[in-house]
């Protein structure tokens, strides 16, 4: 297995973001349309949060979800804005940041996402899904 690869090489790029003042109704639209499961929460460029698909069904009483649309009442949405349910105090990697030290980072700590930086600026963001495909490209 290769040392000291940077996060840069497996991270995604072109992420999905989420603005402070976007509702939750289009957080869940990006989560489906996306695949994902993982959007920053940015304020003019700079990070100040994450959203997981999870907070989501947390904040919804996942119950309450139709079953014939599988989707969330949106008058539950409306109760909370992305800067109440987001993730504020986050962990932050840089695009040299190794695989090794992110794959550290993750299985200490109960997230599964790291936003990457570089001089301030979202760049990309690594899952535990970029490390596994990693590590299955490895054999």
């Amino acid at each position: 297995m290769k040392h000291k690869v940077p996060v840069s090489t497996i991270m995604t790029k072109n992420v999905v973001k989420l603005n402070v003042s976007d509702t939750l109704t289009k957080a869940e639209s990006l989560f489906k349309k996306h695949h994902i499961r993982h959007i920053p929460v940015v304020k003019d460029k700079l990070i100040i949060g994450m959203l997981s698909y999870t907070d989501l069904l947390r904040i919804s009483f996942a119950d309450e979800l139709d079953d014939e649309e599988n989707t969330i009442d949106i008058t539950i949405y409306n109760m909370f804005s992305v800067e109440q349910v987001m993730t504020k105090n986050l962990t932050t990697i840089f695009p040299e940041t190794t695989i090794k030290e992110a794959a550290e980072i993750l299985s200490k700590n109960e997230f599964h996402a790291l936003p990457v930086i570089e001089n301030g600026a979202l760049v990309g963001i690594v899952t535990t899904t970029d490390l596994i495909k990693y590590l299955i490209d490895q054999y």
